[in-house]
């Protein structure tokens, strides 16, 4: 059985590389892009969904269940990185880089704290997933798939070496194993995104 995980669709702020506030919403072209991966996995078959209730997770999870008619449930460990007062500022005007440093900005979370809310997380949809009996999709964000990614062990990386891409596209899919040592079989496949639905090579993969 497998863990599906999803980056949640375009937002205007992603394109414009901004720090998203909490209740940051998708655009419209993040509305397409999850339509189209709800379309992809209409023809899959998998058991339920696990979001982050953060409208631009919930949203892009809102699409696959309407489409394909599995209950959604949330949780806010599955929240993307808490980058504090910082929200809402571009992150090229920032003197340093938010989504590499390990402390934590002011009024957000350390390196170490999202590491640990992550691994709650993953283990929450371990749990959920084999409550279900079936693969499980988790729509979460782009620094916390990459971290999920991060925390596997070295058997669980492919034989061309790292398994953490530079960057999490939009609404793509990285599937891998719910057992031990939870393989990689699918790294952040978008091939559901066709021509101008792909998000531009400057947007913000995270934060």
């Amino acid at each position: 059985m497998q863990i599906w995980l999803v980056r949640h669709g375009e937002t205007a702020l992603n394109a414009a590389r901004i720090l998203q506030p909490a209740d940051t919403p998708l655009s419209p072209h993040g509305l397409q892009q999850a339509e189209a991966l709800a379309e992809r996995l209409a023809g899959e078959r998998f058991a339920g969904i696990l979001s982050s209730d953060l409208p631009r997770a919930h949203q892009t999870a809102q699409a696959i269940a309407e489409r394909t008619g599995h209950a959604l449930h949330t949780t806010p460990l599955l929240h993307e990185r808490c980058f504090g007062d910082w929200r809402g500022q571009p992150y090229d005007s920032l003197s340093t880089d938010p989504l590499a440093m390990d402390a934590a900005p002011p009024g957000g979370e350390s390196t170490a704290q999202f590491a640990e809310r992550c691994r709650e997380a993953f283990a929450l949809a371990l749990q959920r997933q084999a409550e279900l009996g079936g693969p499980l999709v988790v729509v979460t964000h782009g620094l916390v798939i990459r971290q999920m990614l991060a925390a596997l062990p070295p058997s669980a990386h492919s034989e061309e070496g790292a398994i953490e891409p530079p960057r999490m596209g939009n609404t793509s899919l990285t599937i891998l194993e719910a057992a031990p040592p939870h393989a990689v079989s699918l790294l952040n496949c978008v091939r559901h995104l066709a021509g101008g639905l792909r998000e531009g090579a400057g947007s913000l993969s995270g934060g």
